[in-house]
C-alpha cells in the first residue's frame, strides 16, 4: 500500500510539473499568441494595424526595383556608366540585407512598432536626399542610409503579424502580405517610369517622403504595442556578416572592372571566408547568436528560407536587363518601358490574396512549386523572344505568365516559413527569412550586373555603350546589345530552379490542435 501511494505522489508530481512548465513555455508550432496575449490584446484592429504595416512595407520594397527604370536617365543626368548606376541599387540591398538579423532582435526588445517608426522615419528622411543628391557617389551613399531604414522596418511586419493574427487567420494575413510584397516589387519599375517621365529621376524618391509621413501615422493609430522581450546582441556575429557580405558583392559586382584579376578574386574568397566563419561562430556561441541555427531544425522554415533567396535573386536580377533593353532596344520611354510590366503587376495582385486564402487548407509544396517552375518557364521563354524587332505583344505574353507564377509564390513562402516557429523565436525568424530574401537580391543585383558587362563585351558592345541622349542605341550594337540582355536573363531563370526543387520538399506544416512534428524546441530556438 505504502509503496502504491509513493508512486501515486510521484505521478501527482510529475504531471503537476509538466502543467507548470507548460504554463511557463512560449507557444509552439505557430500557434500565435498565448492565451493570456489574446485576451489581452482583443480589442486590437487586426486587420487597419496590417493595412497600416503593409503601405510602409510596400514604400521599401518598390525602392528595390523602382531604379531599375530610372537607370539611363541617372546615367545620363549624373554622368555615369552602367557599373556606377547598378550600385546605387546594390548599396540599398546590402545595407538592407546585413542588418535584418540584428534589427528582428531589436524589435524583439525595444518593442516592434518603436523600431518600425524609427526605421520609417529614417527611410523617409533618406528618401529625401536621394532626391536632392547631386553625384552618384552622394546617391549610393544615401542609398545605404535608405536601405539601412528599410532593415529597421522589415523585420517588425512579419513579427506583428505573426504576434496578433490566430493560426486559421494567419494564412489570409500572410496571403496579404505576400501580395504585397510581390506587387511592390513589380509595381516599382511602372512607378519608376511614369514618374521620371513626368518629373524626372529625382521624384522616384522624394515621392517617398509624403507617403512615409502617411504611413508613420497610420502605424501610430493602428499598430499596436506589444510585448517585449530582453536581448543580448552578437556583435562580433555583426561584424563578421556585414564584411563577408560587402567583400563578396564587391567581388562579384567589380570583377569585371578590374579583368577579373587577383584582387578580385581576393575580394570574393575573403567573403566567402567570413562568411563560413560567421556560420561557424554562431554554432559555437552559445549566449544568444545573432544566426540562431536551431530554427535551421524545422524542415520548412529551412526550405522556406532557401526558397526566398532564390525568389529573391530572381527579382532583382530579371528587372535589370529587361528594362535596359525595353529602353535602349526598343527605344521606349521610362513609362513605356515600365508598361511592360502591367500584366505582370495585375495578375499578381489579383490572384495572390486569394491564393492566400488557399495556405491554411493545401499543402504548400502544391502551391508554391508549380508557381517557381512557372516562373522559371517564363522568363526562358522572355530570354528567346527578346530580339530586337520582336513585337510588343510577345513580350507581354511570358510577363503575364510571371505574374501568375508571383502570386503562388510570396505567401506560401511567408506562411510556411514561420507557422511551425516557437512564439519566443518569431522575431528571430522572420528577421532570417526577411534577411535570406535580401541576401538572394543583393546577390541578383551584383550578379546580374556582373553578367551584363560580361557578356556586353563577348557581344562586342564597346565598354560604356549605352543609349543616346535619344534613348536609343546607335545601330550597329543594338543586336550585340539585345543579345546580352536575354543572356542575362537566364541567369534568374536558372537561379529558380533551386526554388523550385526547395518547395517541392515542404512537409506538410502543422495545424492547430494537432501534435506537434516540428523539430525545434523553443530551448533550441531560444531568440
Amino acid at each position: 500500500m505504502a509503496a502504491r501511494a509513493d508512486r501515486r505522489d510521484r505521478e501527482r508530481g510529475a504531471a503537476l510539473a509538466r502543467t507548470r512548465a507548460e504554463q511557463r513555455a512560449p507557444p509552439r508550432n505557430g500557434e500565435g499568441l498565448n492565451v493570456t496575449e489574446t485576451n489581452q490584446n482583443a480589442d486590437i484592429k487586426q486587420w487597419p494595424a496590417l493595412w497600416a504595416l503593409c503601405l510602409g512595407f510596400f514604400m521599401i520594397l518598390v525602392d528595390s526595383t523602382i531604379v531599375a527604370v530610372a537607370n539611363p536617365a541617372i546615367m545620363e543626368s549624373l554622368h555615369t556608366d552602367i557599373n556606377s548606376v547598378v550600385w546605387v541599387t546594390s548599396a540599398y540591398l546590402l545595407a538592407y540585407a546585413v542588418p535584418l538579423l540584428v534589427t528582428g532582435r531589436l524589435g524583439d526588445r525595444f518593442g516592434p512598432k518603436k523600431l518600425y517608426l524609427i526605421g520609417l522615419t529614417l527611410f523617409t528622411l533618406a528618401s529625401l536626399w536621394c532626391g536632392l543628391s547631386g553625384n552618384v557617389e552622394m546617391l549610393i551613399v544615401a542609398r545605404v542610409f535608405q536601405g539601412f531604414g528599410a532593415a529597421l522596418m522589415t523585420p517588425q511586419t512579419m513579427a506583428v503579424i505573426t504576434r496578433i493574427f490566430p493560426p486559421d487567420k494567419r494564412g489570409t494575413a500572410m496571403g496579404l502580405w505576400g501580395a504585397v510584397a510581390g506587387v511592390a516589387t513589380l509595381v516599382g519599375p511602372l512607378a519608376g517610369g511614369v514618374l521620371v517621365d513626368g518629373l524626372g529621376w529625382q521624384w522616384i524618391f522624394i515621392v517617398n517622403v509624403p507617403v512615409g509621413v502617411i504611413a508613420f501615422l497610420a502605424a501610430m493609430r493602428y499598430v499596436p504595442t506589444l510585448e517585449t522581450h530582453s536581448h543580448r546582441f552578437d556583435i562580433p556575429g555583426v561584424v563578421l556578416s556585414a564584411l563577408g557580405m560587402f567583400f563578396l558583392v564587391f567581388g562579384l559586382q567589380e570583377g569585371n572592372t578590374y579583368n577579373w584579376s587577383a584582387r578580385v578574386w581576393l575580394f570574393i574568397a575573403a567573403g566567402v571566408v567570413m562568411l563560413i566563419v560567421f556560420v561557424w561562430y554562431q554554432s559555437w556561441n552559445k549566449n544568444e547568436p545573432l544566426l540562431p541555427l536551431g530554427l535551421f531544425k524545422d524542415r520548412n522554415f529551412s526550405l522556406a528560407n532557401i526558397a526566398i533567396t532564390s525568389m529573391g535573386f530572381a527579382i532583382t536580377a530579371m528587372v535589370l536587363p529587361l528594362m535596359f533593353y525595353a529602353q535602349a532596344v526598343r527605344g521606349l520611354s521610362p513609362t513605356g518601358s515600365a508598361l511592360l510590366m502591367v500584366p505582370m503587376a495585375v495578375l499578381t495582385g489579383v490572384l495572390a490574396p486569394n491564393v492566400g486564402k488557399l495556405v491554411d487548407r493545401v499543402h504548400p509544396r502544391y502551391i508554391a512549386a508549380p508557381g517557381f517552375l512557372m516562373l522559371s518557364v517564363s522568363l526562358g521563354w522572355l530570354a528567346l523572344v527578346m530580339k530586337p524587332d520582336v513585337a510588343i505583344w510577345e513580350l507581354l505574353l511570358p510577363i503575364g505568365l510571371m505574374g501568375v507564377a508571383n502570386a503562388f509564390i510570396w505567401s506560401p513562402l511567408a506562411a510556411t516559413a514561420t507557422r511551425n516557429l516557437p512564439m519566443n523565436a518569431a522575431g528571430a525568424g522572420s528577421g532570417v527569412y526577411n534577411t535570406t530574401r535580401q541576401v538572394g537580391a543583393v546577390l541578383g543585383s551584383a550578379g546580374v550586373g556582373a553578367l551584363i558587362t560580361s557578356r556586353l563585351a563577348a557581344n562586342g558592345v564597346p565598354s560604356g555603350g549605352g543609349p543616346d541622349e535619344g534613348g536609343a542605341l546607335p545601330s550597329f550594337i543594338v543586336d550585340g546589345f539585345s543579345t546580352s540582355m536575354a543572356q542575362a536573363v537566364l541567369l534568374p531563370a536558372g537561379v529558380l530552379l533551386v526554388g523550385f526543387v526547395a518547395s517541392l520538399c515542404f512537409s506538410r506544416p502543422v495545424r492547430a490542435g494537432e501534435p506537434s512534428r516540428a523539430d525545434a524546441t523553443p530551448e533550441s530556438v531560444e531568440a
